[in-house]
């Protein structure tokens, strides 16, 4: 299991350990002073003596590489853009499984519907919830209304 911190915290941790072993410390209280298990301790030494400063870098967690390229991406966004209608959809809302859909069918990659609002996250998109509003409304009577049936209905007396 990878220990917590970033990657720079966790090589200056090593730094460290490898600065106090220099000191005199023995492993066992380098490991108990930093709070790591004495065989890490032991192992950063060895990476030391035999890569020297190098040895203790942080490198890079790689990881899974993304399933839709940097261009595919960018695409995905400007399609997005474009909204649902233009794809065929009933209106121009865009839920999780209406873009797993899109990506599959135009990209021919497939994102589990729970993946997907990661991917969103990732593209700096947030989730929207649309106003709900009735067709029918009239935004002119209604503030006709305020005007004056309001004033007149409620129950505090007005200026």
């Amino acid at each position: 299991m990878r220990p917590t911190g970033s990657p720079k915290v966790l090589e200056q941790r090593r730094v460290r350990a490898i600065s106090l072993l220099g000191e005199g410390w023995t492993p066992v209280e380098v490991a108990r002073n930093l709070g790591v298990d004495r065989r890490s301790v032991r192992r950063w030494r060895a990476s030391h003596d035999q890569s020297g400063d190098e040895g203790l870098q942080a490198k890079p967690a790689s990881g899974r590489p993304p399933k839709l390229t940097t261009k595919d991406g960018t695409r995905l966004e400007r399609d997005l853009l474009k909204g649902g209608k233009a794809f065929g959809f009933s209106t121009d809302l865009w839920t999780c499984p209406r873009i797993a859909q899109l990506i599959r069918r135009r990209y021919r990659v497939r994102y589990h519907v729970d993946h997907v609002c990661r991917l969103l996250r990732s593209m700096d998109w947030s989730p929207q919830k649309p106003a709900r509003r009735a067709r029918e409304r009239d935004e002119e009577a209604i503030r006709g209304w305020v005007k004056k049936t309001w004033r007149r209905v409620k129950k505090t007396p007005h200026d």
